[in-house]
């Protein structure tokens, strides 16, 4: 079929199919992906050395009252002399703790009610969807502080358990969802008529299109968990002998930093939530961009075509195949010209 003048366009460059290993960490190349981990990279590396490259030790008291921030004390100091660094370098080990463990265990409970409740339907399903139901209702910050009354050292693992158990249904409901509209797929039913069993179809034909859902929830966990753990220190109902940053919060409001003018006190702390809950976002996002087409920039596959006004583009094949290039500018060399009717 030939191809007129008017309806084509040559692209400037021929599409080459991009190699398996850049295919796969596409993911990766996105800036929001790229900056969200390296800043949440940042944080993890001082949760695993912060105690241990802390100036000095975060609970001891100095003369040096109420210090702005100098050489000895690069974050000043409190009221009783304690260095806010090593504070909140100590600290970021159990904010960590408690957002990754909590986004871990209420990722895994997810999966399990939420995939099976989709996929297996009928009693099943009934029964599971009234459970994430129930647990969808129940408030995660009143349980906590019930709980903290009637334990005595409310430590990071078992507030991040409570987190867990109280946060998975969310993600339970969108992965039921998800399922449901997988479960009849032709690849699944092809699956299903070849005998395949039942863990084997779930496990290796509908998580891996999941596969993207299931890490969006859990960044949206961690972001959740880490939050409720902050403000339960901040507020006074998990245990202040630990620190975090929601400590060094609750000990500035108690000694009235900002009246004070204390701002070293406090700043550095709110500081390292934001970047940590921006980096945690960023990823979000990129996972977003990953999942959705239309919302994909530097992270998808896209080319840059050159329009011509008033021509469809049409690519062009390679040269060295020995393909013709259609010219805009000439007609088709096997089409003979023919003269319009009257």
């Amino acid at each position: 079929m030939a191809v007129t003048a008017a309806e084509v366009a040559v692209l400037d460059t021929a599409p080459t199919p991009a190699p398996a290993r850049r295919t796969r960490l596409r993911f990766l190349r996105g800036g929001k992906t790229v900056t969200g981990l390296a800043i949440l990279g940042f944080f993890v590396v001082l949760a695993v050395v912060g105690p241990w490259i802390a100036p000095y030790d975060p609970d001891r008291m100095s003369e040096e009252i109420l210090r702005p921030p100098s050489g000895a004390h690069w974050f000043g100091t409190t009221q009783t002399g304690q260095d806010v660094l090593s504070q909140i370098l100590v600290g970021t080990r159990g904010v960590l703790v408690v957002g990754f463990v909590a986004g871990f265990f209420a990722t895994i409970f997810a999966v399990l009610i939420g995939v099976s409740s989709g996929f297996l339907g009928g009693v099943a399903d009934e029964l599971l969807s009234a459970l994430s139901n129930i647990f969808l209702v129940i408030p995660a910050l009143p349980l906590i502080i019930i709980i903290a009354s009637f334990v005595s050292d409310a430590g990071d693992l078992l507030i991040a358990v409570v987190i867990a158990c109280t946060s998975w249904a969310w993600g339970a409901r969108v992965l039921r969802a998800q399922t449901l509209s997988l479960r009849r797929r032709d690849y699944v039913e092809a699956a299903r008529a070849t005998g395949e069993p039942t863990w084997r179809i779930i496990c290796f034909e509908i998580m891996p299109n999941l596969t993207a859902v299931i890490a969006s929830g859990f960044v949206g966990t961690v972001i959740f968990a880490i939050l409720l753990e902050i403000t339960l220190a901040f507020t006074g109902v998990a245990d202040i002998s630990n620190w975090n940053w929601g400590t060094v919060l609750f000990w500035a409001q108690s000694n009235q930093a900002l009246a004070q003018g204390a701002w070293w006190w406090f700043v550095p702390a709110g500081l390292c939530i934001a970047l940590l809950g921006a980096a945690l976002s960023l990823i979000n996002f990129g996972i977003d961009e990953f999942i959705n087409p239309r919302l994909r920039t530097d992270t998808g596959a896209s080319r840059n075509v050159r329009m011509r006004v008033g021509f469809t583009p049409v690519a062009r094949k390679d040269r060295t195949a020995g393909a013709r290039t259609a010219d805009p500018a000439a007609p088709d060399a096997r089409t003979p010209d023919k003269e319009p009717h009257a």
